[in-house]
This record gives C-alpha cells, sequence and structure tokens, in this order.
C-alpha cells in the first residue's frame, strides 16, 4: 500500500511542476495581421508568430475570432486562413495565440485587422438577389454526363438612377465566371441573368458566390454580395419515364431518377394519386421507385411523382418539380345519369330523321294540303273596261226593264 502511495504523491508533485513550469510561459499575440480578398466574397486571413516569443517549442495554436460581417469563431494550427463571406459591407477579424492543456488553457492578447465597405452610393444595390439552379445532360458527355444551369434575379436599387446598369458574375471554388445573357426591364436595365451551362458541382458542399455591380452616370453604384448553398436553390427535375398499368382492382407505378448527378440511392419520392371522381387525394412518401395500390374500377385516376436529394448524399433541400400527370381508369357512370343522358338524345335524333323524309316526300304538304284563295275579279273589270274604250264611239242600246208586282206601276225607259 505504501508503494503505491507514494507513487502517486510523486506523480502528483510532477504534475503541478509541469504546470507551474507551464504558467511561466508568457504567451505574445502575432504580428503582420492581414485581411487580403482574394477573390468574389473570399478574403485571406494571415499572420506571424511573434518572434519575440519564449520558448519556440511551445506547442501553439491560433484562435481566429470574425467580427463582421456576422461573428464566427474557430481554432487553426496555421498561420493562414481562408474565409468566404459577403465583403460589400467590409470585412473585420481578429486572431490570438492560446495554448491547451487537458487541466488548463492560456491565450494572448487580440490583433486585429479590417476590410473597408466597397464604396457607393446608399440604396443603388441591387435588392431581393435570388439563383436557382438546375441540373441538365450535357452535349459533351466524354467531361461529364450532366450540366448545371444557373439563373438568378434581383430588383433595381430604390435609389438607383434610371441610367444604371447591374453586371452579374459568380464563382465556384476557384472560377469566377461574367454573365453573357441578360433579360432586361422596361427601361433596359438587367434585371435576370441565365447562364446554360457552368462549372458548379452540386455534389460539392461549397458555397456559391453571387456578385452584382453597377455603373451610372449620375452615382456610383454600391456593389452587392450573397452567398448560396446548393441544396437550398437546387431545382430538382421531375422523375423520368413515369409508367402506370391497372391490372384488375390494382394500381402498379413505377419511374425513374430525376437527370441529376447523385445515384438513384440519394432520392427520396413523394406520390400523388387523384382520384377525379370523389377528388380524394392520395400522398406516399418513398424510397424506392416503385407502388402498388388498390383501387376501385369506376374512377378515373392521375398519377404524379416528384423528388428531393436524401440527407445521407447532402443535406436535403426543397422538393422538386412534379411530372406530368397521367391519367388511367375509366369512370362509369350510373344508370340513372345513362337515362338522362341517352333518352334526350335519342328523342333529338328521331325528330331530326323524321323531319328529314317529311321535307324529302313532301308529307307535309299531302297532309295539310293548301287553303284555296279566293278568285280575282281584277281580269274582269279589264274585259268590261276594254269592251268600252272599243265601243265608245258605237250606239249602244241599254233597255231596263222595271216589273212592279201587284201594287206598283210598270215603267218602261229607250235610250238611243
Amino acid at each position: 500500500m505504501l508503494p503505491k502511495l507514494l507513487i502517486l504523491v510523486g506523480a502528483w508533485a510532477t504534475l503541478q511542476a509541469d504546470i507551474l513550469s507551464d504558467k511561466k510561459v508568457l504567451l505574445l499575440p502575432p504580428v503582420n495581421f492581414t485581411i487580403k480578398a482574394t477573390g468574389l466574397a473570399q478574403v485571406l486571413l494571415r499572420w506571424h508568430p511573434n518572434p519575440d516569443q519564449e520558448q519556440r517549442n511551445v506547442d501553439l495554436q491560433y484562435q481566429v475570432k470574425i467580427n463582421a460581417p456576422q461573428e464566427d469563431e474557430y481554432d487553426t494550427k496555421s498561420t493562414e486562413s481562408k474565409y468566404v463571406a459577403p465583403l460589400h459591407d467590409g470585412f473585420a477579424a481578429s486572431v490570438r495565440s492560446i495554448l491547451c492543456r487537458s487541466h488548463y488553457f492560456l491565450a494572448s492578447n487580440w490583433v486585429s485587422a479590417e476590410l473597408k465597405a466597397s464604396t457607393g452610393s446608399s440604396g443603388t444595390s441591387v435588392m431581393n438577389l435570388s439563383c436557382i439552379t438546375n441540373t441538365v445532360l450535357s452535349s459533351h458527355t466524354h467531361l461529364s454526363p450532366y450540366q448545371v444551369s444557373l439563373r438568378c434575379t434581383w430588383l433595381v436599387g430604390k435609389d438607383a438612377p434610371e441610367d444604371t446598369q447591374y453586371f452579374l458574375y459568380y464563382r465556384f471554388g476557384a472560377w469566377t465566371e461574367g454573365c453573357h445573357e441578360y433579360s432586361r426591364d422596361a427601361l433596359n436595365r438587367n434585371t435576370a441573368c441565365w447562364f446554360p451551362r457552368t462549372i458548379i458541382n452540386s455534389k460539392r458542399f461549397e458555397q456559391l458566390a453571387v456578385h452584382v455591380n453597377g455603373s451610372s452616370k449620375h452615382a456610383e453604384i454600391k456593389p452587392f454580395e450573397q452567398l448560396f448553398t446548393l441544396h437550398a436553390i437546387e431545382q430538382v427535375n421531375p422523375p423520368m419515364n413515369v409508367t402506370v398499368k391497372i391490372e384488375e382492382t390494382s394500381l402498379y407505378i413505377q419511374w425513374e431518377k430525376p437527370i441529376s448527378a447523385f445515384p438513384f440511392d440519394c432520392f427520396n419520392y413523394e406520390l400523388k394519386i387523384y382520384n377525379t371522381k370523389n377528388g380524394y387525394f392520395q400522398m406516399e412518401k418513398l424510397a424506392t421507385n416503385k407502388f402498388i395500390s388498390k383501387i376501385d374500377d369506376v374512377s378515373t385516376y392521375s398519377i404524379q411523382v416528384r423528388a428531393v436529394v436524401s440527407s445521407p448524399c447532402r443535406v436535403s433541400g426543397s422538393w422538386g418539380q412534379w411530372s406530368q400527370p397521367i391519367y388511367v381508369g375509366k369512370e362509369k357512370k350510373p344508370l340513372a345519369e345513362w337515362h338522362l343522358i341517352v333518352f334526350p338524345a335519342t328523342a333529338c335524333f328521331v325528330l331530326l330523321i323524321f323531319s328529314f323524309i317529311c321535307r324529302v316526300c313532301h308529307i307535309w304538304i299531302k297532309l295539310f294540303p293548301p287553303v284555296p284563295a279566293p278568285k280575282s275579279n281584277i281580269k274582269d273589270l279589264l274585259v268590261v273596261t276594254d269592251y268600252e274604250k272599243a265601243a265608245w264611239n258605237e250606239t249602244r242600246t241599254e233597255v231596263v226593264s222595271c216589273v212592279e208586282e201587284a201594287g206598283f206601276e210598270v215603267i218602261e225607259n229607250s235610250m238611243f
């Protein structure tokens, strides 16, 4: 028991001696701390160990603290560090030397440096900058079977002059590219940009940096930078080759993965089955590309599928676009509904045929002959008139006799 106790006391004494020895170390801050912009929304922080630092064999580390544009903190053993952040409002950071042990922590004073904010008039920067990416099949299959397109839109700064013109650039990794295809507003100002093909790799985790500057004859346009994470802005394509078939009362649905650089196992799917008869939606979340469902045989169904990249392969983003709807099934109308449709249609058809036959065979005339009209006496009047004209110079004798019955006088009148 005594030997063990002596060993513990010796170890404790040695540990205390080490602590007292290390605590005598005076940590000095780094020197020559600088911040340099090395790309769009990217800086290089660099410093040197203090040449007056005692005990050069001390294993020093460094603690970096980002003060602007947003606070952040991390440790490093290197004397330089890259950092990604928007730079239009400036950048500021501090660094100090640290010595870490399991039983204590030593640190030097902080040293700081900064980058000034970009010059330009307030309110002239673009507003509401947003971007989306989409994967398309590449025409250069020997390089890569897929290409990523990029589209960005923005609003004109509220205080920007009417002659302001904006220009967009993006950086991914070490590659920087300017836009060549713009869309313009009514005043011919660039308000959107389209990159049909980029070097963006949707399977990588680094951020996309977008920079928009501008020019005007009336004001200095302040530039604007923004960082985008790829999973948040990727517009996932709909699944391909969706096939649907019905066998008796079973609905079989199958599809292929979307156009994407990610393999099949990196996708989750959402299936939407819509019953057009009763308006019922059936939603299913799946990790496979097949689904079987029981249905009735008197309805029509609309089927759509969409996809999202699953978390094992990348941080999950938003659901992609729905596939085009596929309609299957045949809705059977009840007998009462058929009566309402068939009977009026049949009656109209019979009436149409009967009307046609009557017109062709003149049955209406035979059944309903026309009523004779009274004869006109115009011809007789013409004859008398002609007679009078023809004999106007001849002597005409007209005898008028009036016979009086009993009690009346008989009168004879002769005219020459």
